[in-house]
C-alpha cells in the first residue's frame, strides 16, 4: 500500500506513480489515437459523411451509453472498494483479537515455556494467514514450537496448535473451565476471519460482468471517432484517448483492490499489520 498525504494535489497531478493506471494503459491509448487520426482524416477528406444524417446522429448513441457505462462503472467500483473496506475491517479485527488473547494469557501467570508458546503461536497466525492469502506457505521461525504439515491448510493448523494447548492446560489444571471458555472464544474468531478473508479472495466479480464491461468500453471508445468527428474534427486525436484513460481506469482500479490481500500499490498494508501484531504480542508477553 502506498502512504501518502491526500493534500498534496501538486503531486498527484505531475508525477506518474507506477501505480498510476497510465503506465498500465498508454500502448492502448497510442493505438486509439492512431486509429481516430485515420477515421478523423478518412471521414473528413475521402468518405464525406457528414451530409449523412443516419452517422451524424452516432452521437446520440455515445450519449445515451454514456449514461448506462457510468452506472455500470459505479456499481463496480462501489463493490470492489466494499470488499477492499471489508478486508481493512477483517485485518482490524485479527490485530484487536491477538492482543486481547495476549493479555488473557499475560494475565494467567502461566510457566515460562507456555507464554513463549503463545508469543510465537499468535503473530505466527498473522503471517501464515497473510501467505495463505496470497496463495504461499509460511512456516516461520522457531517452527518446532509449532509443527506444521506444509501441504495442508496452515492457518488451520496454527490455530489448532492454539487450541490444543489451551485444552491441555485445563486438563492440567492450570487453568479453569471458565477461563477456557474465554480464551477458546477468542481462538474461535481467528478462524473466522479467516473464512471472511477467503470468501473476499476466492469469490470475485463474476465472469460474465466483468467481460461485459471491458467489451462495452472497447466497442464504445472505438465508436467515438466515427460519431464525434464532424463536430470535433481532428480533436478526436486527443480527446479519445483520454475518455479511453478515464473509463478503464475505472476498470483497472476496481479489479486492483477487489483482492486487497496481496502486494499491488493499493492493496491494503497486510505486511505492516503482521508487523505490529507481532511487535505488540512481544510486549504484552515480554
Amino acid at each position: 500500500m502506498i502512504n501518502y498525504n491526500p493534500k498534496e494535489w501538486i503531486s498527484f497531478i505531475f508525477h506518474i506513480h507506477k501505480a498510476d493506471t497510465f503506465r498500465k494503459l498508454w500502448p492502448l491509448m497510442l493505438s486509439i489515437a492512431i486509429f481516430s487520426a485515420i477515421i478523423a482524416f478518412l471521414e473528413l477528406n475521402y468518405l464525406k459523411l457528414a451530409e449523412t444524417a443516419y452517422i451524424k446522429n452516432v452521437g446520440m448513441m455515445h450519449s445515451l451509453l454514456g449514461f448506462v457505462i457510468s452506472m455500470l462503472l459505479v456499481f463496480r467500483t462501489n463493490t470492489s472498494y466494499d470488499r477492499w473496506w471489508e478486508g481493512r475491517r477483517l485485518l482490524g479485527a485479527l490485530t484487536n483479537v491477538s492482543r486481547n488473547f495476549a493479555i488473557k494469557i499475560k494475565a494467567l501467570n502461566l510457566s515460562k515455556e507456555d507464554i513463549e508458546f503463545f508469543k510465537y503461536g499468535i503473530p505466527k497466525y498473522a503471517f501464515a494467514l497473510k501467505e495463505h492469502l496470497r496463495e504461499k506457505q509460511y512456516f516461520g521461525k522457531d517452527s518446532f514450537l509449532i509443527e506444521i504439515d506444509g501441504g495442508k491448510h496452515i492457518p488451520n493448523q496454527v490455530a489448532t496448535s492454539l487450541v490444543t494447548r489451551l485444552y491441555s492446560l485445563q486438563t492440567e489444571g492450570r487453568i479453569s473451565q471458565e477461563q477456557l471458555i474465554t480464551l477458546s472464544n477468542d481462538a474461535n474468531q481467528f478462524t473466522d476471519i479467516c473464512g471472511g478473508c477467503e470468501r473476499i479472495k476466492n469469490t470475485p466479480i463474476p465472469y460474465s460482468y466483468s467481460a461485459f464491461i471491458k467489451k462495452f468500453i472497447f466497442i464504445y471508445v472505438l465508436t467515438l471517432p466515427i460519431g464525434w468527428v464532424f463536430s470535433l474534427g481532428y480533436f478526436v486525436v486527443p480527446i479519445v484517448p483520454f475518455i479511453l484513460y478515464v473509463l478503464a481506469s475505472l476498470e483497472l482500479i476496481a479489479e486492483e483492490i477487489e483482492n486487497p490481500f496481496g502486494v499491488d500499490a493499493n492493496d491494503l498494508p497486510v505486511d505492516t499489520i503482521c508487523n505490529n501484531i507481532e511487535k505488540h504480542i512481544g510486549e504484552i508477553l515480554s
